[in-house]
């Protein structure tokens, strides 16, 4: 992008209010931080399932996994063009859909075969989701307003971590450690429905914005909030 384009990519509005460069700065360092954390989460988790056999805290890990990946999807496509940060947002969805499928499929696998975590996992598992959704949030707080299909995307992802974690993390501890698999069913059948329902807000919102943004989002140019 030359000079130009570069100032018009940051003079965007968050909801209501002006705020130029220093969204799009705060928006790329929040992302920045959610990888690193997210990613040395998700790779540190799933190695020492893999090492110890855990399938549970495979699950969990290969779950931080796919935040990775949008996260990473977010970082790259931010200030290219409304074109691309469409399209990062539509595979934004489709990867929702697929993690919805994943826990679908552990769901099935769960039933059929009546495992269940050990305490010490079940425990580690909502600690680190109660932290995660604490951080993602606190970064993405800021955001929650954009009208940017990608921005809006990203936020709607910490938001469904927030309401997994933050309001069900105890219930979850509780869920995994009862004797009846009930509990962790219905668990497990939220957070499908919320992968699902995200993933169609967000394929609602792109084409919103493909259909009725495009004029204003030419005028302020890519990589705006």
């Amino acid at each position: 992008m030359d000079a130009i384009s570069s100032s018009k990519a940051d003079a965007r509005l968050v909801g209501k209010h002006e705020t130029g460069n220093d969204d799009a700065r705060a928006y790329r360092r929040a992302l920045i931080i959610i990888l690193i954390v997210i990613g040395g989460l998700s790779f540190g988790q799933s190695a020492y399932a893999l090492i110890i056999g855990n399938r549970f805290l495979l699950k969990d890990g290969l779950d931080w996994g796919y935040d990775v990946l949008l996260w990473a999807l977010a970082l790259w496509a931010f200030g290219r063009s409304a074109k691309i940060e469409r399209c990062a947002a539509i595979i934004f969805a489709l990867v929702m859909v697929v993690a919805g499928l994943h826990t679908a499929y552990d769901l099935w696998d769960k039933i059929a075969t009546g495992r269940r975590p050990e305490l010490w996992v079940a425990g580690w598992s909502s600690l680190t989701m109660l932290m995660a959704a604490a951080l993602t949030l606190s970064l993405m707080w800021r955001f929650r307003k954009s009208e940017n299909p990608l921005v809006a995307a990203c936020w709607l992802s910490t938001r469904n971590v927030a309401i997994v974690t933050t309001g069900f993390a105890l219930t979850t501890f509780f869920a995994r450690t009862r004797a009846s698999q009930g509990y962790e069913i219905a668990l497990d059948c939220l957070a499908i429905g919320l992968s699902f329902q995200a993933a169609f807000a967000i394929y609602a919102g792109v084409q919103r914005d493909a259909g009725q943004g495009d004029a204003i989002r030419r005028s302020a140019g890519p990589g705006s909030i």
